[in-house]
């Protein structure tokens, strides 16, 4: 039996790409552009990867990571973290977020508001957004969390000078002791500086983390399911 998600809403145009149209409706939402993919039972929970907001294509898909061209999906097929190549540009399909709550991913957002670019979100939003995930991170407790974009992180913390890798959460306000912290790139096209491949080795490193702390029942080596 697999795991259990937490309720979403349906994919807003019902499996329709979005058109421009569409895509300046959504620029009008304030908060939860797009839902979590969370497990209901949080102890099932081994990794929460955390985007910075959602883009418009994003919120008019109700799917994470879902406009074209993004490199997410493709990084965590390459690292081993989905079987299969993830493809949400139309929404997240319920075979697929089963996959990933049974492996323990769990996938939210620093900030709900969808924008059409990162850079237009203010700094206090942020900020905002860095404080409720670490108080998210104490109630949900995963093993790892691994935050995507270091630009969007170092604003959200107030850690001008991070690095992307591994953090000390003990240098963090609030952040609850026992539960690691990653930040790797943002995948988004606009970041000329990685490819799938870079973005692969970075997933690599965290789901590492994620096994070292909590090897998970029936998967081998880290990556996919073990045959039955």
């Amino acid at each position: 039996m697999g795991v259990r998600g937490r309720p979403r809403r349906p994919a807003p145009l019902r499996g329709r790409r979005p058109t421009k149209q569409d895509l300046a409706a959504f620029a009008d939402l304030q908060e939860d552009g797009v839902d979590d993919v969370l497990p209901a039972d949080p102890g099932a929970l081994r990794l929460l990867i955390v985007g910075i907001n959602p883009g418009l294509w994003t919120a008019a898909v109700n799917a994470p990571f879902a406009r074209p061209g993004n490199r997410f999906w493709p990084s965590l097929h390459r690292a081993g973290l989905t079987d299969d190549l993830v493809d949400a540009t139309t929404g997240l399909s319920d075979a697929d977020e089963e996959k990933l709550l049974a492996a323990g991913i769990g996938i939210t957002n620093l900030v709900g508001r969808a924008t059409a670019r990162a850079d237009e979100l203010s700094r206090e939003e942020l900020r905002e957004g860095g404080a409720r995930l670490a108080e998210r991170a104490g109630t949900l407790r995963p093993g790892v969390v691994a935050i995507v974009g270091i630009t969007a992180f170092r604003a959200a913390f107030s850690r001008p000078g991070a690095t992307t890798g591994r953090q000390d959460g003990t240098t963090l306000p609030g952040w609850p002791e026992d539960v690691e912290l990653w930040v790797v790139p943002q995948p988004s096209g606009l970041n000329a500086h990685e490819t799938v491949d870079s973005l692969a080795e970075y997933w690599r490193q965290v789901w590492a983390a994620v096994q070292a702390r909590a090897p998970h029942p029936g998967r081998v080596d880290g990556g996919a399911p073990a045959e039955s």
